[in-house]
């Protein structure tokens, strides 16, 4: 099973530093990551910003329903390691 994401905080940029269950941390830049029409309105820095820790689906959303999934942000972080 897949550590939960536990916090998420935004550090610059279309980076966000994310926290898991098990202790794994990093940062993950996603400024390669936004494209599609759901992910489009997040180039725009200030909308990027308003991301929430959603508790249910364990992972970031943003107000328009945009996400990225808990895995996909798991195996960044260690691929950055």
């Amino acid at each position: 099973m897949l550590p939960r994401l536990i916090s998420a905080a935004y550090v610059r940029d279309f980076t966000i530093r994310v926290h898991f269950s098990d202790g794994c941390e990093g940062d993950v830049d996603l400024s390669q990551e936004l494209y599609g029409e759901v992910f489009l309105p997040l180039r725009d820095a200030g909308y990027f910003k308003q991301f929430k820790l959603n508790p249910d689906l364990h992972t970031i959303v943003w107000p328009n329903g945009a996400d990225f999934a808990p895995e996909f942000l798991y195996e960044q972080v260690h691929a950055a390691t």
